[in-house]
């Protein structure tokens, strides 16, 4: 509906146009948990709209007065979160990069979007609408927060803008460089930093700067063009062919001979050619460092000209500078593309000659080291190595480590060629100096994933690293330590370490090694990807007492490292009881505790959730290990939740979902509950869905059994519709088991069940029990808690609840999952079938009378056979009519006492009051009483009471007592001698009702 409406036709009704902003607010308030960043500040953002909502609402109520300033205080609005929206839309779809780039000039729409609303807000007429002094009062509130809002960006976003304004104003090159803040970037805007999504982001980067253009906003489009100039140096911003294609055109393009320099490339002081060229005062230029020292030597006078110069004043020739630049560049390109066949001579002199040059290029400048891979100088290097002159191999291994460093094309390459790997293996066993460079080589070839499987792979190489990194504490031992830990990441390394018995020597150097070799003993079993039997070897073999130690250590390194141990070594159950069993928990806990350990607190968090699994897996028959006793611990690790990261958040959490459900720390949730329940509440909005999974199942583990005072204190109908929209929105089907579960667990509040009815719940939950689809892992949990939800919406004191639940189709599903389902779910089914039953009597309509002559009448129709009259499943939720009976007397013999108890009450309803007579026959035609007799041997007193109670009703019709009475005599006589006290009493009046025992017995 157009805006113009307003100004054409004042008389038209502003509440159309109210209804129309608030609408618009409320999408913004969805739309902003879709946003690909900056969740945070559109979350601040729709938090001061939300506040304008009931405002709003409350103007559209009144007969408002069509005045100018009303009109303009609605355009504003209108206009303002439509914009608004707009930005959102475009943070939910555009390339993250460019969001990045643009974050400055994003902060500040929005700040100019609040700050316009806020105008609009001191337009509104307040004293003319007849609003309560409270809402005038908010309205001024609101409009003087929203004046002083304020968005930046964060410090690292800040960070990298810097580093791009200052790479783009030094025209920095360097390939490292852009590297770096590839990943810096990255990492700020949420995606991996593997080189096929940064390229996929890097192009979509690209095509926001075509969008740019074409939208005619040229000043953008400069600007980001630039800053793809300096990212494109990067290795994921191009593949190797790319670079090789572009390199090659340009290096054809100079032709084979280096130019000399022009005469203005030199210094007039030095007559060297210049690096730093600067303008004096007086027009001329020279050597920036030259300059310095004529003025710092008490000259004022121009070298050159001599004439009076402003010593002050050095201004950077710029352009002098790109074309000496430019100049350097085109000779060397030519020098490195004539230098690789001098490598090839047969003179080991001249080999060893253009090596040194070689290795002075790529010391020099990382773009050199590009070009020297670009001319494929790897495959003539590793051929080198199989020379026999020691000092051609030592050069070589040298040059090809500078080369591998920071590039993985390098690495690549390297391991490509053939025998290379092989080539610098053998280079291990030889003398001490070759050996440190083959093996700090290897050490940088390993650190890309795809070369790294091929250095384990070739024979020998694992047993001569492990040789290595059993000698003294030197560089090249700690490099093959190193080494070994990257290594250790494949499974057949492991292997292979094993058998060179690295672990025995790998326990005694963390025992008695040097700090560097603790510290590097401590990398590898932080990062060996090893077998849970390796894992558990490696405790029995003592490696606990010592990793403990070094949680103390007073170098933080050294803490971080022992603990990443602990944690990859906690994983199985059997390590974490032992650490328990040894006081772990305390160090750990105080690490966490305390802020000057941040860097260490992900590790510390995962491992003690490693800790709380373990005692899950406890064997039942031995004494249980306790774990997070301490009140105060409990609450201090809980409130942790609140301020570090998501990656120790959701630790802490699982930490005591896991918690809650083991059998050494039963009380664990009534310490919880109190604290926990408000921070879950507003963790189950978070916007990272792990986090959110998980406090999911933390709230739906703690939910159940909660006073209501305690739940009505932090549950609210938000809440409700928030648990909602995460059963229909996930795709985490664990989280949807539990979402369904909180609603399964709450408290059968009126109220709360009111909600849910409001907000869609039973249709939703319904749909689960519907869909024969449902085949996941968590598919018994999630059938067991919609049953369970269910079951709220069967309250017998709310008719109406019953009626719409029956006519969702529940009952016929029900009686199905008592065939099917769980021990679980046959005892919420048989809870819910029971309730309803509860309320058969009083809906069964009565039979018509017969009219007219009855012998010519048609025949009588028969009625219900419990409750006499007109019966139907969803009219009068008849048991008998829905055929659940046979089903509910077969779960008498289910193995679960809890789903037995539910069946026998559901099965009891058929019998209450004056339906005695009617209920028994029917149990009778199904053979229940025989099954109910056998419970009387349950181990459940519970049980053993209710059956009582059913057969003591069920006796006293004779036609029953008769029948039946036989079978009961021996159970009952067993529970008049061994029964608990009221157990005993009904089972003697029952004998006595048997003619069994005299109504005198001192069973009585």
């Amino acid at each position: 509906m157009a805006l113009d409406v307003i100004s054409g036709a004042s008389s038209f009704p502003f509440s159309d146009f109210i209804s129309q902003t608030v609408e618009v607010i409320l999408e913004l308030v969805v739309g902003a948990n879709e946003v690909l960043m900056k969740k945070e500040t559109f979350k601040e953002l729709t938090s001061y709209l939300e506040r304008i909502v009931p405002i709003l609402r409350e103007i559209g109520k009144k007969n408002i007065d069509h005045s100018e300033s009303l009109k303009n205080a609605i355009e504003i609005l209108n206009r303002e979160t439509k914009a608004a929206k707009q930005l959102i839309l475009d943070f939910s779809k555009k390339s993250r990069v460019y969001l990045l780039m643009n974050s400055r000039g994003i902060e500040k729409r929005l700040e100019d979007t609040l700050k316009e609303i806020s105008r609009a807000l001191n337009l509104l007429p307040l004293t003319t609408l007849g609003l309560s002094s409270a809402v005038i009062e908010d309205v001024e509130k609101l409009s003087e927060s929203m004046q002083r809002a304020e968005f930046r960006a964060a410090i690292t976003e800040e960070e990298i803008m810097e580093k791009i304004e200052s790479g783009i104003q030094e025209r920095n090159v360097d390939r490292s460089y852009a590297n770096q803040l590839l990943v810096l970037i990255a990492e700020a805007v949420g995606i991996s930093t593997e080189r096929s999504e940064l390229k996929k982001e890097f192009e979509e980067f690209k095509n926001e700067i075509e969008n740019a253009r074409l939208r005619k906003n040229q000043a953008e489009a400069i600007q980001m063009d630039q800053i793809i100039a300096l990212l494109e140096r990067a290795d994921a911003a191009s593949s190797p062919k790319e670079k090789e294609m572009k390199y090659f055109t340009k290096r054809k393009s100079l032709g084979s001979q280096p130019l000399e320099p022009l005469q203005s490339f030199y210094c007039p002081i030095t007559r060297d050619v210049m690096v730093d060229p600067v303008e004096t005062s007086s027009g001329q230029t020279f050597e920036r460092s030259a300059i310095d020292k004529w003025f710092a030597d008490g000259n004022t006078l121009c070298p050159l000209t001599m004439t009076v110069l402003d010593t002050s004043i050095l201004r950077p020739n710029k352009t002098l500078r790109q074309s000496i630049e430019e100049w350097r560049d085109r000779n060397t390109m030519i020098m490195i593309a004539s230098m690789k066949e001098k490598l090839k001579s047969e003179e080991e002199e001249e080999v060893i000659h253009s090596l040194e040059e070689l290795h002075d290029l790529c010391e020099k400048r990382d773009q050199h080291r590009e070009w020297v891979i670009l001319e494929n100088y790897i495959p003539v290097l590793i051929e080198l190595l199989g020379m026999k002159n020691r000092e051609i191999r030592k050069r070589v291994l040298v040059i090809l480590c500078i080369l591998a460093k920071d590039s993985d094309d390098a690495k690549e390459r390297t391991i490509a060629v053939e025998n290379a790997t092989e080539n610098i293996v053998r280079s291990l066993g030889r003398r001490p100096e070759e050996r440190k460079l083959a093996v700090a080589l290897l050490l940088e070839l390993s650190k890309s994933n795809s070369v790294r499987d091929c250095i384990g792979k070739v024979q020998g190489c694992i047993l001569l690293l492990v040789t290595m990194s059993n000698g003294d504490d030197t560089q090249s031992a700690r490099d093959a330590q190193e080494l070994l830990a990257i290594l250790s990441f494949s499974d057949q390394n492991v292997i292979q370490m094993a058998k060179a018995n690295y672990f025995k020597h790998l326990l005694q150097r963390l025992s008695t090694g040097s700090k560097e070799v603790k510290m590097n003993m401590a990398i590898n079993l932080a990062e060996m990807d090893l077998t849970d039997h390796n894992k558990e070897s490696l405790f029995e073999g003592g490696a606990l007492r010592p990793l403990l130690d070094l949680v103390s250590h007073d170098d933080t390194d050294m803490r971080k490292v022992a603990i990443r141990a602990l944690q990859n070594l906690s994983s199985v159950p059997k390590n974490g009881l032992q650490m328990i069993r040894e006081g772990a928990e305390r160090p750990l806990l105080d690490v966490l505790f305390s802020s000057s350990y941040s860097n260490l607190h992900e590790h510390v968090a995962a491992t003690i959730m490693h800790l709380a699994a373990s005692t899950v897996s406890q064997d039942s028959d031995q004494t249980p290990v306790s774990f997070l006793e301490s009140e105060n611990d409990i609450l201090r690790l809980f409130s942790l939740v609140s301020f570090r990261g998501p990656n120790v958040q959701e630790s802490i959490i699982r930490t005591f979902h896991i918690l809650c459900q083991s059998r050494s720390t039963t009380d664990i949730k009534a310490k919880l509950i109190q604290s926990a329940l408000p921070v879950l509440v507003q963790l189950c909005e978070h916007g990272n869905p792990s986090i959110r999974a998980n406090a999911v199942k933390l709230f739906c583990c703690l939910a159940e059994g909660v006073r209501e005072a305690t739940i009505m204190e932090h549950v609210n109908q938000q809440f409700i519709e928030t648990v909602l929209r995460i059963i229909k929105s996930s795709k985490d089907e664990a989280e949807i088991a539990s979402a369904v579960g909180i609603i399964s667990n709450l408290p059968e509040i009126r109220l709360i069940t009111e909600w849910l009815f409001e907000a869609g719940a039973l249709p939703v939950v319904f749909n689960f029990l519907n869909n024969g689809k449902q085949n996941g892992p968590h598919k018994n949990q999630l059938i067991e808690n919609a049953v369970g939800a269910i079951c709220r919406f069967t309250v017998p004191t709310n008719l109406e609840w019953q009626k719409r639940t029956a006519e969702a189709g529940t009952i016929p599903i029900l009686v199905q999952l008592l065939e099917t389902g769980t021990g679980l779910t046959k005892q919420r089914t048989a809870v819910a079938l029971s309730r309803f039953s509860e309320s058969s009597t009083r809906l069964s309509g009565s039979m018509p009378k017969r009219k007219g002559i009855w012998c010519f009448a048609a025949p009588p129709e028969a009625g219900c056979p419990v409750h006499g009259g007109i019966c139907g499943i969803a009219s009068t939720f008849c048991l008998v009519e829905a055929g659940a009976v046979y089903p509910l007397v077969r779960t008498l013999s289910e193995p679960d006492p809890g789903a037995c108890e539910a069946s026998l009450d559901a099965l009891l309803t058929l019998i209450e009051g004056d339906r005695l007579q009617s209920g028994s026959k029917v149990l009778g035609d199904l053979n229940a009483i025989q099954p109910i007799i056998k419970l009387l041997g349950s181990p459940s007193p519970r049980l053993q009471e209710k059956a009582l109670k059913a057969l003591e009703r069920i006796f006293r019709l004779v036609e029953f007592k008769q029948k039946y009475g036989g079978f009961a005599q021996m159970p009952l006589v067993d529970l008049t001698q061994r029964g608990s006290g009221s157990v005993k009493s009904l089972a003697a009046r029952i004998l006595a009702h048997l003619n069994v025992l005299h109504d005198q017995s001192s069973y009585f």
